[in-house]
C-alpha cells in the first residue's frame, strides 16, 4: 500500500481526544516544588536593589534566585542581547536594566504554587525609571533613548536591495501608486500556556520537559546561560498545545533549568514545576512584529510593473529575538511574487520598549505580502485592469529573477496557482484577458458585499545563509522481512501532525505497513539535531532526512545485515545572506505558492466585517496527508482572519492593555468564514521528499490584502491598516469622526 498521499489517522489522535496524552502542564513528578516568576511590570528602568529577605523568610519557600545566580546571564536566538534575569550582580553589562514589562527579575521556588506566588509578591525591588520609547520611527532618531547603550543605536538591522535603476524607471511609468501601510502586533494565543518541569535525571543531566519548537536549540541556549557542556543538558518535548512561532524563543526553559541546577547544588533534588497564567503568557512571550511599510510602485499602461521602491520598518521590541530573519523575509516579500526589473528596498529592525516581537506563522511574509498585494490591487484599479490579469502579467516564472538578482529554484508554480484560484472564484479567461465575476449582490441596503484577490510566496526552510540540516536515525528489525522500524527524529510536532507525516514517509520508503513504524521523537538524549519546527520546513527537511535514512537502511537490509541502524544527515542546497550594498543573494532553496479570493460582507450600521467565503489555492508539491493539509489551510485562514479583522493587540507607553482573552479577542466559531474552499495543488518540488513542499504558513500570507480588496470592492474604501474592528471600519466609511491625534 502507498502511504504518501493517504489521509491516515494521526498517531496522536486517540491520546488527545481521550485525554491520555500529557502536555507539560499535566505532568507531575514525586516531591515536586513549584516556581513563580517576578516580572518587571515596567517598560524601562534600572534595578538599583532587590531585597528577597521577606520572600525567603516565608514558610514553605525553598529558594529565591536573582541575576547573581545566573552563571552566564544572557541568551537570544539570533544574538544574546537579553538577560535571563534582570538585576544587579550579573556577569554581563547592562543586565540590571529591564526593557519591557515581561522581563524576568526573580524566581521563587516553594512547596506550593500559592506560597510561591505570595513570596514573589514580597520581593522588594527599587527601580530607577528610564525614558520609554515605543514608536518605531522615534526610536530610530538620533538622540532617542537607547535601550541597549552598548550598541549606540536602536536600529539593530538594516538591509538594502538595489536592482536596476529605480529613479530612471519611474520616469517611464504610465501610472505610479504610493501607499503607507501599517500591520499590527498579534498574540499567538496557543491553547497551552507556557508550562514545564526542571529536574536532574538519572544520568545527572539538567533536564527540562517543556513545549518548544527546537529541542537542540533550547539545549544550546540553556547550556550557554548555565555554563554547562551540551551533554549535561537534556530537553524533552511532551505533547505541544500549539506554537505558531511563539515557542521559538525562550520563555521558561532556562529558568527551569537554572532552578533545578541551583537546587541540586544545595543538595535539593526535587523537580520544579511552573505553569504560566494566560496573562503571564501574553506579556511573557513575543508577538508578531508590527510593521510600517511605505511603497511606491510604477507600471506601464500594459500593466507591467517596472519599478518598486519600498521602506520597511519593523518594531523589534525590547530584544532582537528572530527579528533579523523575519525582516529578511519581509524585505524579500515586500515586492511580492513578481518579476520587477528595478527595485530599491531599505528595511530596518528597531528596538523599542514594547514587548519583543519574533517568529509568528509567516515570519515576515504576511507583512510584506500585505504591502505588495495592496500595491498590486491599487495599480490594477488605476490602470482599469483586472487584478488577476495584472498579476499574471508580472508573476515570477521559471528563470525569473527575484528582487535580489537571482532566479528562483526550479518548480515555480505561482502562475498556475493564481489561475486555479481565480477560476474557482468565478474569474473567466477571455480573448481580452482575465475577467472577474459580477460583483456579489447586496442582501440589504446596509449590507455591502465584495470580492477580493491576492497571492504570495513563502520560503521553505532557513534562509539567507542560516545553517540548515536535519538528522534522522532508522533501525530495522526482523528476519525474512522488516518486522519493526524505529525512526528517531527530534522534530517537534506542535499540533500540525508532523510525526504522522514522518511515519508515513518511513513506511512508504521502507515498503511496510505504517503500524510497523515506531517514532522516537523530541528528546535530545535519543535524537540528533533536526532544526526547528518553523519556516514551513519540517515535512521537507524531516521527510528528506527520514527518506534518506530509510533508503540507506534498505541497502544494508538487502545485503543481509540484521539488525540495521543508520544515521543520515540531510543537507539542502546552500543559501547566502544579503550583500550589504546590493542585497544580491541566494535567499532560499525552496518555496511554496498561494493565492486566495475572499468574499466579505460589511454591515454599515455596526461596522462589522464578515468573511463569507475564502478560496485558498496552495501548491503543496505533494500532499503527504491530504486531510492534515486541509486542516492546516483552514486553521491558517481562521488565524489570518483574526489578524485581519478581529485581533486588536493594544500597547500604550509600553504596557499591554489587552492582557486577557476577554479583551484580546480571537476568532470563535461565530467569527470564522462561513466557507473555506481548500484547493490542494500538487506541482512537485524537484528536491522535496516525494515532491512535497512545506505549506503550513502559506495560507496565512495573502488573506489580509484579499480582505482589504474585498472591502474596497464592497464599499469603495481602501483600508491601509488593520484589524478591521468596527470602529476603524465606521471611521473609514465616514460614519464616525476621525480619532483624535495622540
Amino acid at each position: 500500500m502507498e502511504w504518501v498521499g493517504q489521509s491516515v489517522q494521526r498517531l496522536d489522535a486517540v491520546g488527545k481526544v481521550t485525554g491520555q496524552t500529557l502536555f507539560p502542564g499535566d505532568i507531575n513528578l514525586p516531591n515536586q516544588a513549584y516556581m513563580k516568576i517576578l516580572f518587571a511590570q515596567r517598560p524601562h528602568a534600572i534595578i538599583r536593589r532587590i531585597d528577597t529577605s521577606k520572600a525567603e523568610a516565608l514558610e514553605g519557600v525553598i529558594a529565591v534566585f536573582t541575576a547573581k545566580d545566573v552563571p552566564n546571564n544572557e541568551y537570544g536566538l539570533i544574538m544574546p542581547d537579553q538577560p535571563v534575569l534582570c538585576g544587579p550582580g550579573s556577569n554581563k553589562p547592562y543586565a540590571e536594566r529591564v526593557r519591557f514589562i515581561g522581563d524576568q527579575v526573580a524566581l521563587v521556588i516553594a512547596e506550593t504554587e500559592e506560597i510561591a506566588a505570595k513570596a514573589r509578591d514580597l520581593i522588594e525591588v527599587d527601580y530607577e525609571d528610564l525614558p520609554v520609547v515605543t514608536d518605531m520611527e522615534a526610536a530610530m532618531q538620533e538622540g532617542a533613548p537607547l535601550l541597549h547603550p552598548d550598541r549606540g543605536s536602536n536600529v539593530f538591522c538594516h538591509y538594502r536591495i538595489r536592482k536596476g535603476d529605480v529613479e530612471e524607471a519611474f520616469k517611464r511609468c504610465d501610472v505610479v501608486v504610493e501607499g503607507e501601510y501599517r500591520t499590527p502586533a498579534q498574540e499567538h494565543a496557543y491553547l497551552q500556556p507556557e508550562a514545564g518541569l526542571g529536574y536532574i535525571d538519572e544520568e545527572g543531566r539538567v533536564t527540562i520537559q517543556v513545549a518548544g519548537q527546537w529541542t537542540h536549540e533550547d539545549q544550546e541556549q540553556i547550556a550557554h546561560a548555565l555554563n554547562l557542556p551540551l551533554e549535561k543538558v537534556r530537553v524533552i518535548y511532551p505533547a505541544i498545545g500549539g506554537a505558531f512561532g511563539g515557542r521559538e524563543d525562550m520563555s521558561i526553559q532556562i529558568v527551569l533549568a537554572l532552578a533545578a541546577m541551583r537546587l541540586h547544588e544545595r543538595g535539593i533534588d526535587r523537580p520544579v514545576k511552573i505553569i504560566w497564567s494566560r496573562e503571564e503568557s501574553i506579556i511573557g512571550h513575543h508577538k508578531r512584529h508590527p510593521y510600517l511599510i511605505r511603497a511606491k510602485w510604477g507600471a506601464t499602461r500594459e500593466g507591467k510593473v517596472i519599478a518598486a521602491e519600498v521602506q520597511v520598518i519593523a518594531d523589534g521590541g525590547a530584544y532582537a529575538y528572530t527579528s533579523t530573519k523575519v525582516l529578511g523575509n519581509a524585505t524579500l516579500m515586500c515586492t511580492g511574487p513578481y518579476e520587477i526589473e528595478n527595485v530599491k528596498v531599505d528595511s530596518y529592525a528597531v528596538y523599542t520598549n514594547n514587548l519583543p516581537n519574533g517568529a509568528f506563522r509567516g515570519f515576515g511574509g504576511p507583512q510584506g505580502a500585505f504591502a505588495a498585494e495592496m500595491q498590486m490591487n491599487r495599480l490594477a484599479e488605476a490602470l482599469g485592469m483586472d487584478p488577476v490579469e495584472i498579476r499574471l502579467r508580472n508573476v515570477l516564472r521559471e528563470g525569473s529573477l527575484l528582487s535580489v538578482g537571482t532566479p528562483l529554484p526550479k518548480g515555480v508554480s505561482i502562475a498556475q496557482v493564481v489561475e486555479q484560484c481565480a477560476r474557482a472564484a468565478g474569474w473567466q479567461q477571455t480573448e481580452d484577458g482575465w475577467k472577474r465575476p459580477p460583483k456579489p449582490a447586496n442582501p440589504a441596503p446596509h449590507l455591502l458585499r465584495g470580492l477580493g484577490f491576492a497571492c504570495a510566496f513563502k520560503n521553505v526552510g532557513f534562509s539567507f545563509g542560516a545553517p540548515e540540516h536535519s538528522w534522522a536515525t532508522v533501525e530495522l528489525y526482523g528476519d525474512a522481512e522488516i518486522e519493526r522500524a524505529i525512526v528517531h527524529h527530534a522534530g517537534a510536532d506542535v499540533g500540525q501532525g508532523a510525526h504522522t507525516v514522518m511515519a508515513q514517509i518511513a513506511a512508504e520508503t521502507l515498503g511496510i505497513p505504517i503500524e510497523r513504524v515506531r517514532m522516537v521523537v523530541s528528546d535530545t538524549a535519543v535524537t540528533d539535531n533536526s532544526g526547528s519546527a518553523s519556516a514551513s520546513r519540517m515535512t521537507f527537511m524531516a521527510g528528506n532526512a527520514i527518506k534518506g535514512a530509510c533508503e540507506a537502511a534498505l541497502e544494508k537490509w538487502r545485503a543481509e545485515e540484521r539488525p540495521v541502524i543508520v544515521k543520515y544527515k540531510y543537507r539542502p542546497p546552500a543559501t547566502t545572506p544579503f550583500d550589504p550594498e546590493t542585497g544580491k543573494c541566494e535567499p532560499n532553496f525552496a518555496y511554496g505558492y498561494v493565492a486566495q479570493a475572499a468574499e466579505v460582507e460589511i454591515d454599515t450600521e455596526t461596522g462589522h466585517v464578515r468573511l463569507l467565503r475564502v478560496i485558498s489555492a496552495d501548491d503543496v508539491g505533494k500532499a503527504v496527508n491530504p486531510l492534515q493539509v486541509q486542516g492546516q489551510i483552514e486553521g491558517a485562514v481562521v488565524q489570518a482572519a483574526g489578524y485581519a479583522i478581529l485581533e486588536n493587540f493594544i500597547q500604550k507607553d509600553g504596557y499591554v492593555q489587552t492582557q486577557h482573552l476577554s479583551t484580546y479577542l480571537i476568532p470563535s466559531v461565530l467569527d470564522i468564514p462561513d466557507r473555506v474552499d481548500s484547493l490542494i495543488l500538487e506541482y512537485p518540488d524537484p528536491i522535496g521528499p516525494y515532491g512535497a513542499r512545506g505549506m503550513a504558513e502559506m495560507p496565512f500570507l495573502p488573506l489580509a490584502p484579499a480582505v482589504m480588496a474585498a472591502v474596497r470592492d464592497a464599499s469603495g474604501v481602501w483600508f491601509t491598516e488593520f484589524p478591521l474592528i468596527p470602529e476603524r471600519v465606521l471611521r473609514g466609511l465616514g460614519k464616525l469622526k476621525p480619532a483624535a491625534s495622540a
